[in-house]
């Protein structure tokens, strides 16, 4: 469903992603786990099209991220680390904006579509509300449910629980295990939160310094290397 080959990124003579290759097989949910500054958000914005590569092929369902942009947006649902939201607007309004955005129809269509996708998050209380005045937790969960609208293939989540309470955590974990276990999403989910990854991924590409340190199931690597993933993880981020 993605495959990503021989992917580097530069910025000048610091480079943030260094020839990486990996694939997302249909209806995976994946880890992509990595410390801060690893090469994770770069990654997830490229993969995304919103920022272009300085060398490497991404593909999505067979289509090329860099040659039909629009085409393999259609596809995709994206939660970036600082949610996109427009605080003059209600919860509403902006869901009704992504949705018209996104082509997912008018009038009821677009009005039972954004009712499904704030259900599904979680915020269909406060719909009425100005997202200026509702908490971080609930701006973070007003992003996934605009990255849910058109009930996309892909979605790609970057840190999709921070600034969440516990309650919200686990409401959102459910959610992410829910969505991959119905067999119409492939989930790529972007965090350096081990606990994260172990709740609901199927498998983990681990990035350190902007390179690919492991590539396995969590029961596999942690075979291998005869230690739990909190020490893998600190032994590969580290090496």
């Amino acid at each position: 469903m993605i495959e990503i080959k021989n992917l580097t990124k530069r910025y000048r003579e610091h480079v943030a992603v260094s020839d990486i290759s990996f694939s997302v097989k249909k209806g995976e949910i994946v880890g992509f786990l990595g410390p801060n500054g690893a090469g994770k958000s770069t990654t997830m914005r490229i993969l995304v099209g919103c920022m272009p590569a300085t060398s490497g092929a991404v593909t999505v369902d067979g289509i090329d991220v860099f040659d039909s942009p629009l085409e393999t947006k259609r596809k995709i649902g994206y939660l970036p680390e600082i949610p996109p939201v427009y605080l003059d607007m209600t919860v509403r309004e902006y869901l009704a904006f992504v949705g018209r955005l996104k082509k997912a129809g008018h009038g009821k269509v677009l009005k039972a579509e954004v009712e499904r996708v704030a259900t599904l998050a979680g915020v269909d209380h406060i719909l009425p509300r100005l997202i200026r005045n509702v908490s971080k937790g609930y701006r973070q969960r007003v992003g996934l449910a605009q990255a849910l609208i058109n009930d996309p293939e892909v979605l790609i989540l970057d840190e999709p629980t921070v600034g969440l309470d516990p309650i919200q955590i686990e409401q959102v974990r459910k959610l992410i295990l829910e969505l991959g276990n119905s067999g119409r999403h492939t989930i790529i989910l972007s965090t350096h939160i081990l606990s994260e990854v172990k709740a609901t991924c199927d498998r983990i590409v681990m990035i350190a310094h902007g390179k690919i340190a492991a590539d396995a199931k969590i029961e596999d690597l942690e075979r291998e290397h005869d230690a739990p993933l909190e020490q893998i993880f600190t032994q590969l981020a580290m090496a």
